[in-house]
């Protein structure tokens, strides 16, 4: 890394979105973008990189289809060059394996130059002078700096364990790392999973599997009512399209909030062919003798967990519907919690010039840009982190290409890439032609 690069777009951690972005601009001779991240390589969710486990989104949401199905960087580009599209086409699946996928992302990672690993943001500032942001970074062979005229951040997020699960015990596990500690899992007399998402889901199904062959225990319980599906039926769907978000972002502040609360089943669920599957081996376990006891327990919060004298932890908690208080040990408990945003200390020198809602949230206008004070509007984006306004599509890999289109159309001044007009058959807003007069 020379002493100052200078670039247009500096795009801060390279999970899919960014990667996405690098691949879109890719193709368009100026638009000049630069992907940073801290990891000395790339990886997505190795600890869950499960042989079977499907994306839930088709292969049409890869990086770049739903903006430009003609791109060189598409899914269908890699499995022709990759001599694998005639059995993509004869397996009959729009949905890749996840091993697939990050296969897609490695093929896509090793065609563009514009990504540096190792490289981690110390500290983003404005130029006010320049009207450029002069952006610290760290190496392995020092600090370098780099100066922007835009900077778009998707660091994304890292595994949460709330409070009521913290110990510092190496027995609980969250389930981002579970394919790390699975040999240890399967070899101990009991395990329990806390969290019913599709995470969760895998974690329990790969535990039940174990348990048929004289494996461990198993105990699963959730706060849920229920071990609830994803709600991937059509019309549910088209609640995270493009015309949806759009129509979310113009919701007042406290309505997004509200709506947003009832939207759970698109990401807190689990797919159904998993809930087949789980049910499957339930069922055989029926015919089987001597296997260790099973336990499937919903709508139960997770108080306390305690060490206990020889490593093991007990999980105290509450029965939602009966307020009777439950506690049981295992060996190991495997928190599927879910994840948090990562923290952006990097931007602390912008704070001052940056808007807030009244949740201390960042605001994000519709094409993805942090309200800022007018020497920084439209200079700072966002990538995976406006879920409270734009919705649940803001954490989707088949929202990514749209997202990436509008900061590039943005940032050029011009529509470089066309976005799809109709998107959804239902009709989300309200025209002055459905009001009554």
């Amino acid at each position: 890394m020379t002493e100052i690069d200078a670039v247009d777009i500096l795009a801060i951690g390279c999970g899919p979105f960014n990667l996405g972005l690098a691949a879109l601009a890719s193709t368009i001779p100026d638009a000049d973008v630069l992907v940073v991240d801290s990891a000395e390589e790339f990886r997505w969710h190795p600890g869950l990189m499960f042989d079977e486990a499907k994306l839930q989104v088709s292969f049409l949401s890869d990086l770049v289809s739903l903006v430009d199905p003609t791109h060189p960087l598409s899914f269908l580009a890699y499995l022709a060059d990759v001599d694998r599209l005639y059995p993509f086409l004869v397996r009959e699946q729009f949905f890749p394996t996840r091993r697939e996928y990050e296969a897609y992302l490695l093929w896509v990672v090793g065609r563009l130059p514009s990504l540096r690993f190792g490289t981690t943001v110390e500290e983003v500032r404005w130029h006010d002078a320049d009207g450029v942001f002069d952006v610290r970074v760290r190496t392995a062979s020092g600090t370098a700096g780099i100066r922007a005229r835009h900077v778009v951040v998707g660091v994304g997020t890292e595994p949460a364990v709330p409070e009521q699960l913290s110990t510092s015990s190496p027995a609980l596990v969250h389930s981002s790392a579970y394919l790390d500690h699975r040999d240890t899992a399967h070899a101990a007399d009991a395990v329990t999973v806390i969290g019913s998402g599709q995470s969760g889901a895998e974690v329990v199904l790969d535990l039940l599997e174990a348990n048929l062959r004289g494996g461990p225990a198993v105990r699963w319980w959730t706060r849920t009512p229920w071990f609830a599906p994803l709600d991937f039926t059509k019309l549910s769907l088209e609640m995270t399209t493009p015309s949806y978000m759009d129509y979310f972002h113009g919701l007042p502040e406290a309505t997004r909030d509200q709506v947003r609360a009832g939207h759970w089943q698109f990401h807190k669920g689990i797919s159904t062919e998993t809930l087949d599957r789980l049910h499957d081996v339930l069922y055989r376990r029926e015919l089987l003798d001597k296997c260790q006891p099973v336990q499937l327990r919903h709508t139960v919060s997770v108080e306390g967990i305690d060490e206990l004298a020889d490593g093991r932890l007990r999980v105290r908690a509450r029965h939602g519907d009966t307020g009777a208080l439950l506690s049981h040990s295992a060996d190991l408990v495997i928190a599927a919690t879910g994840y948090r945003a990562r923290s952006t200390d990097f931007l602390a020198p912008l704070e001052d010039r940056l808007r807030r809602d009244a949740h201390g949230r960042l605001a994000i206008t519709a094409e993805h840009a942090v309200v800022a004070d007018d020497q920084l509007t439209g200079r700072l984006f966002v990538a995976n982190a406006e879920t409270h306004t734009h919705g649940v599509s803001a954490p989707n890999l088949d929202i990514g290409a749209v997202r990436n289109a509008k900061i590039l159309n943005t940032v050029l001044g011009r529509a470089a890439y066309r976005l799809q007009r109709h998107t959804a058959f239902t009709s989300f807003g309200v025209t002055d032609d459905d009001v009554l007069a």
